[in-house]
Parts: C-alpha cells; structure tokens; sequence
C-alpha cells in the first residue's frame, strides 16, 4: 500500500513509532498510548474524535493519518462456524483471512502476502503466484475488521500468520504487526497467542527471534531432504539439518520454555509410510517441539490425496512411542476452502511471476527404501 508523503499509516504504526513523531512534534510522547487504544483497542480511524489525547495532538494529526480499509469481497460461513473473508486491497490484489471460533478461543488466520513465491506443490496458495508483500498497515487491518466490523461478538484470542504468503519473506511487516498485535493497549495478545508460519527461510527464523517474541510453526512435511525438495523446493536452499538447527537456536534463544510446532501434512503414499515417522521422530529428537499432523486438504488439480485414517493415526503412534509429542489437526472450513493449504483467492498479477526458486518438481510416490531414505 502506497500512502501519500507525510501520511501516517493509522493501523500499522507502532507504539515506538507513534512516541517518536509525537517527539518529534515538541509533544509528550506519553499520548502514544492513548492513540494505540484508541485506534486498536476502540476502533477509531479518525485522531480528532481519540478524546483522551489533547487538542493540540489531534490538530497536528489533522490531514496527516490515513486509514484505508480492505473491502470485504465475499464472506463464507463453513458448517462447523469457520468464516472466511475475500479482501480487496486497495491495488487491487485479493487475499482471504479465516476466522476459527472454539469453545472459550477464535483463531484468526492473517495473510501476510498477496500470493506466495515459494511453490510447495500440496499448497493451492502457490498455484496462484506471487504479486506483492502487505504492508504493516493492511495486515493489521484484517485484525481491525473481524474485531470492530465483522465479528465483533467473537473475541479474537490466538493470531497465526498462516493465510496466504511466506510470513519471514515480509517480516518487517509482519514483526511490525506483530508488535502492534502483542501491545497490552492494542490487542494485548500473549507470546503463545500469536504464532509466525514459515516453509523454512532461516535467515528470517534468526531474525525473527531478534525482533519479535512469538511462537513459532515451521512446515517440514517431510523426514528427508530428497522428499522435501519434492514436495518444497525451498529446501534446496535450507536442507533440514540447517532448519532443524534455526529450531534450536529459535527455542534457546527463547526466555522461557519455548516448544517449536512442527506442521507435517500427511499426503497419501508419498510422506506417510511407518519408516517416515520414525525418521522424523530422530531427526526431531532433542528439539523441542510439537509435531502438528495435518490431513491434505483438496482442492482442484491439487494432484494429491490424504491419507487414510488408520495411516494417520499409526503414524502418530509411532511419534509417540519415539518419544515425540504429536496431535492431529482437525480440519476446520474444508467445505468453504477455507482449511490449511487451501486459501487462494483471485491474484491480479501487474506481471508475469516465476516461483522463487523454481517450478516445483513432480513427486514420484513410492515405498522408502530400507535404509529408510525416500526415493
């Protein structure tokens, strides 16, 4: 989102932010406060009506703040409550956001990306491309609509940066959301309720663990690197060994106790044979983590299926009895689109867009060899 010079991104300034332009305006920089509850936690967009901050604040800010909402598209209602919204930014380009309510708790599920780059073949998000980062600003607003527009009744109590895009491939954007997501003025969510998704981009693993105190998902998908670079052709760049070693470094680095959620999509015949679990299990031993099993969630030309119950549920024994803490996603919104991997919407492209990194290789299902690496 382009804003005119001068003009002052409403939703997607920080409280840091906000002090040093009041600073810088020979006024108290303490008004930073009053202005983040205001615009986040009551759902002002305009200064001059944030009564507790005085008039002379309000003047300055007079022309200079500007707060442009995403439109809403379509609104979709799956049958187990899970929402759906379609957004169009104001260039143009679409991205969706999920809304998953449960008993005491809402997960909201942010975009970060209009698109993805990245071209995980089991993901209908990459099937669209890539065309911009969002800016602080629109990712705090998918925050600000479901809270003071769309779902008002429905407390938002966990974010996680898993809708469309690669969260670390904009982390500026996304830490500066984030920031604004954990203030105790704004949205006042704790380092567990918000989490960052990523497929593995390590350098922004370290950073993010520099500027941000949030939890952390990575996508493996896979025990071995011949598998995963199938399946993700990001691990050509960052193999396994060196992402499980960002894990480690992410979780010490962490103040307290911090378990890394590992998310594994078990796709059918491909990366859920009895030997996958129990590589898994000894790659991830020492790390720790949690193992999120995730069954595929279709969609058209999707090209996989999910595998069968009795498969899933072995596969997670054999974590278990590895030592590995591991549950199963239940899948929430498939029936809208709406569940892990399926979010998509309708990318306007301003130009034609290859992968990151390649167009992903074709995936050849077969047994593992008894060594226990996939071929």
């Amino acid at each position: 989102m382009n804003f005119a010079p001068g003009q002052i991104p409403l939703l997607g300034w920080s409280r840091k932010q906000w002090e040093d332009w009041l600073t810088d305006h020979d006024c108290s920089p303490v008004h930073a406060t009053s202005l983040i509850r205001g615009i986040h936690r009551h759902g002002e967009t305009d200064p001059e009506r944030i009564d507790s901050i005085p008039q002379t604040v309000r003047s300055d800010l007079c022309g200079r703040t500007e707060c442009t909402l995403p439109d809403v598209v379509e609104s979709s209602r799956a049958r187990d409550g899970t929402r759906k919204w379609l957004l169009r930014l104001t260039c143009g380009n679409v991205v969706e956001m999920v809304l998953i309510p449960a008993r005491g708790r809402a997960t909201l599920c942010l975009s970060s990306q209009a698109g993805c780059a990245l071209g995980c073949t089991f993901c209908r998000t990459a099937r669209s491309g890539f065309e911009r980062n969002l800016s602080a600003h629109e990712i705090v607003s998918q925050l600000w609509l479901v809270r003071h527009r769309l779902q008002p009744d429905i407390p938002v109590t966990h974010v996680v940066f898993m809708g469309m895009g690669e969260p670390l491939a904009n982390l500026g954007a996304v830490a500066g959301a984030a920031d604004l997501l954990r203030d105790s003025h704004a949205y006042s969510l704790g380092r567990r309720q918000v989490t960052v998704s990523t497929a593995g981009l390590i350098p922004g693993i370290d950073r993010l663990r520099k500027v941000a105190d949030v939890s952390l998902a990575v996508s493996l998908h896979a025990p071995d690197d011949a598998l995963r670079t199938q399946l993700m052709p990001i691990n050509a760049r960052y193999p396994i060994d060196d992402l499980l070693a960002a894990c480690r470094r992410y979780a010490a680095g962490r103040a307290r106790k911090h378990k890394i959620i590992i998310e594994y999509v078990l796709l059918d015949g491909v990366n859920d044979h009895p030997e996958c679990a129990r590589v898994l299990a000894q790659r991830l031993r020492g790390l720790p983590c949690k193992v999120n099993l995730i069954p595929f969630n279709a969609f058209p030309g999707g090209g996989y299926a999910a595998s069968p119950e009795p498969v899933r549920s072995r596969f997670r024994e054999i974590l278990c009895e590895e030592g590995i803490v591991a549950t199963t996603r239940r899948p929430r919104g498939d029936d809208i689109a709406a569940a892990c991997g399926q979010l998509a919407g309708d990318i306007q492209r301003s130009r034609e867009h290859r992968p990151w990194i390649g167009h992903a290789i074709p995936v050849h299902r077969s047994q593992p060899a008894a060594s226990g690496a996939m071929v």
